[in-house]
């Protein structure tokens, strides 16, 4: 009899110990968020496996009984389990199904005075006060060690340097704000150009048709003009052809100068070049091991090697020197084919010079109109194709030419900026305010640039060339999963807008380079880390009130404040 009633006083006692910590009415180690499932005071059913139930005198007993772990809130006995997913739902019972993975998040420290936090089962009772997590010290209960309660003192420190951080959060939100105004203001700009281009684009169609009506009109009029002598030319149809054979002679003497001149020029260069490369063939040193050198010889010798056909002869130089004489030193005597008598056409210009004006107007167009028929027919050859254009046509060419292009580079432009206003410049267009902007940070002996949708640089502090570590694609959201250093400058956990660059300069024995920018909230714009996660594949962090926001993980306070102190 007595030593079942010291059993009960055993379970009773056992009881005590685990429903209640400090009076508040739930086991140790037991979070205020997961207190609904040990409100019943005779039995306690593991949270992930709920058909499983045992005694509640046997919550927080060191033993670990639930296949979660869940009965052993405020020791280590399940320590073993894999640890809670961040993403794992722990309030909804999984049942029929044996879950080895703990239901809850760590032992709870109520951190009085300062931000609540969970603690790793592995380190309560393991000597060892964790005050960056558990500031009250009530994870080493065991008495292996005593751990003060520095909630107060460390509260303090923290409300600082977070007050400080809520005001530079305060400030980066501002500054996202007026960057999200300037974007508009910069996207407005684009949209009031395409409109315009648009306006600019339809009057240029309708002057460039109007252009090429004009030009077909003065070509029209140019054809159906009737030949006259002009210049004070005589002979008729043989002084105008007297006259042409003259042009034409002078035009091929002056061509044949020039191609000589060319000819000429292009013989000492190539005599001076073979020079160079015969003094390159002979003056190297062959015991180089250089590829590129030993081709570039053996290209020379099979150069040298090779017929290079007939020298120049000195007669025909003598020949092209006759062909370029003058006139008079070849005794060619042009007027002697010219004649004195009138032109062929100055009757019938006469006749038209007796009409009364009407008629005169009437009939000319008729006749023109009649000479293009007949052109167009084969029956007359044209005129305006034997010799060059008259002013008025070069003029309406020279006129549509030019509308031509502008109208050709109103729609390259317009093309431009439709595809601009495509472009995905993040949550509300906000880079659109950074492009081209730049942010640089030494590391070692380089100094390494990232621009806003443009390029990431690796700069040499020594001298020498840059290094383009890839260019501007698109932007990426991805997960993080970092701790943010005690002045701030960090990502944090959660989702995050990324800046994808590739195509940068190729590495030896490698890829091409490229680099994932990965931008957190700050006030200023600035590069914090830089990491080359494996051969030529770069990992940039980058701060930047652009991304400041509600969303942004950097902007809310982190449970337990350990990424403060």
């Amino acid at each position: 009899m007595k030593g079942g009633v010291a059993l009960l006083c055993f379970e009773y006692a056992a009881f005590a110990y685990a429903a209640s910590e400090g009076g508040s009415g739930r086991p140790r180690g037991v979070s205020p968020e997961f207190a609904k499932f040990y409100k019943d005071a005779g039995s306690f059913a593991c949270i992930s496996n709920p058909s499983i139930s045992i005694p509640l005198a046997r919550v927080n007993d060191d033993y670990c009984d639930c296949p979660d772990g869940s009965d052993e809130p405020g020791t280590s006995a399940c320590a073993h389990l894999s640890p809670l997913s961040p993403h794992t739902p722990a309030d909804v019972p999984q049942s029929g199904v044996v879950n080895t993975t703990l239901a809850l998040p760590g032992f709870y420290c109520k951190n009085k005075g300062h931000v609540p936090a969970y603690v790793p089962f592995t380190s309560v009772n393991d000597g060892v006060c964790d005050y960056e997590l558990c500031c009250d010290g009530s994870e080493e209960w065991g008495g292996i060690v005593k751990c003060a309660d520095k909630c107060q003192e460390i509260g303090k420190t923290w409300r600082e340097i977070d007050a400080a951080r809520q005001k530079s959060l305060g400030n980066a939100g501002k500054k996202r704000k007026e960057l999200v105004a300037e974007a508009g203001r910069l996207r407005k700009q684009v949209e009031d150009r395409v409109q315009s281009l648009g306006v600019e684009i339809e009057g240029g169609e309708v002057k460039v048709k109007q252009l090429e009506q004009e030009l077909a009109e003065v070509e029209r009029k140019e054809k159906g003009k009737v030949v006259k002598s002009g210049g004070g030319e005589k002979g008729g149809k043989m002084g105008q052809l007297v006259g042409l054979a003259k042009q034409r002679v002078e035009e091929l003497k002056g061509a044949l100068v020039r191609v000589r001149g060319e000819r000429d020029s292009t013989k000492s260069r190539l005599q001076e070049l073979e020079g160079v490369l015969a003094a390159f063939k002979e003056e190297y040193n062959p015991n180089f091991n250089d590829e590129g050198v030993k081709r570039a010889v053996r290209a020379w010798e099979d150069y040298a090697a090779r017929d290079k056909g007939p020298e120049a002869d000195a007669a025909h130089d003598r020949d092209l020197d006759a062909m370029t004489k003058s006139d008079e030193e070849n005794g060619i005597d042009w007027s002697s084919f010219e004649s004195e008598e009138g032109s062929d056409t100055d009757v019938l210009y006469a006749f038209e010079n007796y009409l009364p004006p009407t008629v005169r107007t009437w009939l000319d167009q008729k006749l023109r109109d009649l000479r293009v028929t007949l052109i167009e027919s084969g029956i007359l050859a044209d005129s305006s194709s034997s010799g060059d254009e008259s002013k008025g046509v070069k003029d309406a060419k020279n006129r549509l030419s030019t509308a031509q292009k502008d109208l050709e580079k109103q729609k390259k432009d317009l093309d431009g900026q439709k595809e601009d206003l495509s472009k995905d410049f993040g949550p509300d267009g906000v880079f659109r305010a950074l492009k081209g902007k730049c942010v640089s940070k030494d590391s070692g002996e380089y100094t390494y640039e990232v621009c806003f949708l443009d390029r990431t640089t690796q700069k040499p502090k020594k001298g020498g060339g840059n290094t383009n570590m890839g260019n501007f694609v698109r932007v990426e959201t991805i997960f993080v999963d970092e701790d943010v250093p005690a002045n701030g400058k960090g990502l944090g956990t959660g989702e995050r807008i990324a800046m994808k660059h590739e195509n940068g300069q190729h590495c030896w024995n490698g890829p091409n380079r490229s680099t994932m920018v990965v931008l957190g909230c700050s006030e200023e714009n600035e590069l914090w880390k830089i990491m080359e996660e494996e051969k030529c594949v770069y990992r940039m962090e980058v701060g930047t009130p652009a991304v400041c926001g509600e969303g942004d993980a950097a902007a809310k306070v982190p449970q337990g404040g350990k990424d403060e102190l």
